[in-house]
């Protein structure tokens, strides 16, 4: 599967008074009418742990200039995600509280309403509670073959 580009997305959830997130490149667009989306998450992760706890989340879709805000998501263990975004522009979603990241190319806001358990991983299906932004101008950031490249127009 590394042999197909797939765009790259930060997920973040706020979790009391704490903040996390991890990037990712298996968020898909599900349905139009209702406005429903996928998130593919390891199982034995924090970020998944939460998320069944969690309903609203919030996904940036990042640019192809926000390469190193993907590796920072990307690191193991548990940092938190305002540690993560520090010098990054940002701002909280209205309707999950999870930090949205700014300058990607897409942001939304979703809310769980079906988690599906897929060997290794877990899907998280989420209704789309708000679009925070879409900057077409913008090239997305995408994973191949192991790393993170820009998209040539």
């Amino acid at each position: 599967m590394a042999q197909l580009a797939a765009g790259v997305a930060v997920i973040t959830v706020r979790d009391g008074r704490d903040d996390l997130g991890a990037t990712v490149s298996a968020l898909m667009s599900v349905s139009l009418e209702p406005p429903l989306v996928l998130v593919s998450l390891a199982s034995r992760g924090y970020l998944c742990e939460v998320l069944l706890r969690q309903d609203r989340w919030a996904a940036s879709l990042l640019s192809s200039g926000q390469a190193a805000i993907a590796s920072r998501f990307a690191t193991a263990g548990r940092p938190s995600a305002r540690l993560l975004v520090a010098g990054t522009p940002h701002h909280r979603g209205e309707h999950s509280g999870a930090l949205v990241v700014d300058g990607g190319v897409a942001a939304l806001e979703a809310e769980t309403v079906q988690v599906v358990p897929a060997g290794d991983h877990t899907l998280f299906l989420g209704r789309v509670l708000a679009v925070g932004y879409v900057t077409p101008a913008h090239q997305p950031l995408i994973r191949l073959r192991g790393r993170y490249r820009p998209m040539s127009p």
